[in-house]
């Protein structure tokens, strides 16, 4: 109550945004830092609004986005008594948090605040939390406004220039590479290294492929582009790993959705794996040169010592798996023969009408990578999606920020029916804040990748995956929102031409074939050059 009174006098400066649910202020908060490249904010109560934080605040964690978090407490006196509200937020986000701190004191707030910031976008970016206890709030002290605040961030390892010999080594392996292979993460759009990747990989000839977090670093028209790697990435990425010579990994930490089993993990290969968290590096793939370094910087020192390449035959070899895939999926997926409309249809359609530079938050599920498979990206920061941490409901708190952070740009959330419901009160914020997010549901009335799995691996014995959902334009036209449901593919074209149109909120509840699949697919615990097509 102090700091929101104190936000009183600061109402026509500064902007506030009343979420509904604080999981929500988490995620648009991450949102608005994945857009924006600098921290989001975010603040809630002592105890369950602090708690309610918690699945946000893990989610930015997994997959390294700058926010702060302040959340209140009950007064320094009080702490350890089990008064009301009272919650040990800082033993529970600890684990999850890359500092945390509580403050007692009232001359601790300056330093504390900017300290928080600073740790959170330095080096590998995450979340911070403060807890402010009452009296904190409430005390005064001498502050001169003039003071220079030191913020302290020594016990964050500077991160070193790139050396000399690693960057020789590694131009050494690329340059007498037959078949390399360039992996790209999410260190790559943190890094705003997307230039830098781009000369690099043209220079070298060398055939590229993105994590899920790194899509939309290069473009997905390039012709050095081959695709998304991981479980239902493309055939060829997937299935070309275990036959490169050389891999360079750079911003990524290959995680398991993109290895696969580790035990026939690129076994042929020298892996030059770069990275700005050193504890990433051999933490799961043991690295022939492993590098800790900035992303830019690294490319940027690489450049000039590469030379030309010539990767003609082994490029071929993607292309022509490439033709597989499209020959058995995709090609289905984006030409059905029956009457129910695919996810992917949908997916390219948007993407051929916005040509690929809208910002796609995508939430959990089957629609999230069937938008990263099938949206053409050609711009940087395009896709925002919870990876490490899979959270369903993240798309529309998300959506929101990345609005707030770039409102010129479209922003256009994908969902589906099960995952809009976990923070569907977040259409009151729209409505309040009279946002123009556009949101598409590809509704299939299913837990569709619950489902998906239920029937390859467990007999079709389909254990509570069906989904009886409300009325979503009833729900949209209580909050302001105008939308429309699309059963029909020839009324999916028109529809869609509204939604872009719109300035204001609109909504479009697709309904989408029930049983459809995600493919390719690399099984759980499989190799991933064990990826199927069917």
């Amino acid at each position: 109550m102090p700091i929101y009174d104190a936000l009183y006098d600061y109402k026509n400066t500064l902007r506030h945004i009343l979420v509904r649910h604080e999981q929500g202020a988490a995620h648009a908060a991450e949102g608005y830092a994945r857009l924006k490249g600098k921290p989001g904010l975010c603040m809630a109560t002592s105890g369950p609004g602090a708690t309610n934080l918690i699945t946000g605040i893990a989610d930015a964690m997994c997959d390294s986005v700058p926010i702060v978090c302040i959340t209140g407490q009950v007064a320094a006196a009080h702490l350890g008594t089990d008064a009301f509200q009272e919650a040990p937020i800082i033993g529970m986000v600890t684990p999850v948090t890359k500092w945390c701190y509580q403050i007692t004191k009232t001359s601790e707030v300056p330093s504390i605040v900017a300290k928080a910031f600073a740790i959170a976008k330095s080096g590998r970016p995450g979340p911070v939390l403060i807890d402010i206890t009452k009296n904190a709030q409430t005390d005064f002290f001498d502050f001169d406004e003039q003071e220079t605040i030191k913020t302290n961030v020594s016990w964050s390892k500077k991160i070193l220039s790139p050396q000399a010999t690693d960057i020789d080594q590694a131009a050494k392996l690329l340059n007498n590479a037959k078949r390399p292979f360039l992996l790209i993460g999410h260190g790559i759009s943190i890094g705003k290294a997307e230039e830098a990747l781009m000369q690099v990989a043209e220079k070298g000839n060398f055939p590229t492929a993105s994590t899920l977090l790194g899509l939309s670093s290069m473009p997905t028209t390039h012709p050095l582009y081959m695709g998304m790697l991981g479980m239902h990435g493309n055939y060829s990425t997937n299935k070309l790993t275990n036959k490169a010579d050389v891999i360079f990994a750079i911003g990524m930490r290959f995680d398991d959705r993109v290895t696969g089993t580790i035990n026939t993990y690129a076994k042929q290969a020298k892996i030059i794996h770069v990275d700005i968290d050193k504890a990433e590096l051999n933490k799961v793939i043991p690295a022939t040169l492993g590098i800790h370094a900035d992303a830019k910087e690294f490319l940027e020192a690489l450049l000039p010592l590469l030379t030309p390449g010539n990767h003609a035959e082994w490029i071929e070899e993607f292309r022509m798996l490439e033709r597989q895939e499209k020959e058995q999926v995709q090609d289905a997926e984006l030409f059905p023969e029956g009457k129910d409309i695919t996810m992917a249809e949908v997916v390219r359609m948007l993407s051929n009408k916005t040509k690929g530079t809208a910002a796609i938050v995508a939430d959990v599920g089957q629609h999230q990578m069937i938008a990263a498979r099938y949206y053409e990206f050609e711009r940087p920061d395009g896709y925002i999606t919870s990876g490490g941490l899979g959270t369903m409901g993240f798309a529309l708190p998300a959506a929101i920020g990345a609005k707030i952070a770039d409102p010129a740009r479209e922003v256009i959330a994908i969902a589906g029916d099960g995952s809009f419901q976990m923070n569907i009160q977040e259409l009151g914020t729209i409505m309040q804040e009279k946002l123009p997010v556009k949101i598409i549901i590809l509704n299939n009335e299913h837990l569709g990748m619950v489902r998906q799995w239920q029937e390859l691996f467990f007999d079709k014995r389909y254990s509570a995956v069906d989904m009886k959902n409300p009325d979503f334009i009833k729900i949209a036209e209580g909050y302001g929102i105008a939308g429309e449901v699309v059963t029909e593919r020839e009324a999916l074209g028109g529809a869609l031409d509204r939604l872009l149109d719109s300035k204001v909120c609109y909504l479009l509840d697709i309904r989408v074939r029930k049983d459809e699949n995600v493919f390719p697919m690399v099984p759980s615990g499989a190799s991933i050059a064990d990826i199927r097509l069917s």
